[in-house]
């Protein structure tokens, strides 16, 4: 990766160029945990920890017919709960998450999931990240979601150089507008799982190569690279 000394105005304008081309290259862009309520992606997003949103996607219609609504999970034992999300990995630390959430909402905030992010972390096992998942696709809150792509393309994009999560969504959301920062956040995640892969990139097929400054890192054969390409049937 190359290193640059522009002004905060050009990494501005850089920022906001490349932004434009993955809002041309993913204009349907959307959420890839299925859900119905605020609760549900509440929910579905605490069980993505260390997981696809596939596989979540696979096990969430059984959880939800069951214990769908807040009263319902805060009242099911442990074990029935973790009989359902096993297949998901960390099923008993995930198990005690939701349940415990459960029983907060449904005791604290009325059975009604809190569209604030300060009540957001108060429950279990919801940090930074999946409350800006929740508050901007259940609330309409714009919200920045640092995961790991997220992290790891702001880096190679040189919109940060941070490892911490908080000083990555702020310096990040200090380049783009905020009424963009969750379809941002869900360009970068779709961008990292289709073609700017961790190990190898696909950079001869990326639709950024011109403006990156990590163009190069990965496979830049444009016939090699479209072989490394994901496609979305691949995350359904």
């Amino acid at each position: 990766m190359r290193q640059t000394h522009e002004t905060f105005e050009a990494k501005r304008k850089r920022a906001r160029a490349i932004y434009r081309i993955l809002t041309k290259h993913y204009p349907n862009v959307r959420c890839e945990l299925d859900f119905k309520t605020p609760f549900q992606l509440l929910v579905a997003t605490v069980l993505s920890a260390q997981c696809t949103d596939k596989r979540v996607n696979q096990v969430t219609p059984t959880l939800f017919k069951k214990f769908g609504k807040p009263t319902l999970m805060a009242g099911a034992k442990i074990s029935e709960i973790e009989s359902i999300i096993r297949p998901l990995g960390f099923y008993h630390a995930k198990a005690a998450h939701l349940k415990s959430l459960s029983e907060r909402i449904t005791t604290v905030y009325g059975s009604e999931v809190p569209g604030e992010l300060d009540e957001l972390i108060t429950l279990a096992g919801v940090g930074r990240k999946t409350a800006n998942v929740v508050l901007g696709h259940a609330f309409g809150i714009p919200g920045i979601t640092v995961d790991t792509h997220f992290g790891r393309l702001s880096r190679r994009f040189e919109w940060t150089d941070s490892m911490d999560p908080v000083k990555v969504e702020h310096e990040v959301g200090a380049l783009i507008p905020q009424a963009e920062w969750t379809n941002l956040s869900q360009r970068m995640i779709w961008h990292g799982r289709r073609i700017c892969h961790s190990r190898k990139p696909a950079c001869g097929a990326c639709p950024l190569a011109k403006l990156c400054p990590s163009f190069g890192i990965g496979e830049v054969d444009k016939i090699k690279a479209l072989q490394l390409v994901k496609r979305d049937e691949d995350f359904r």
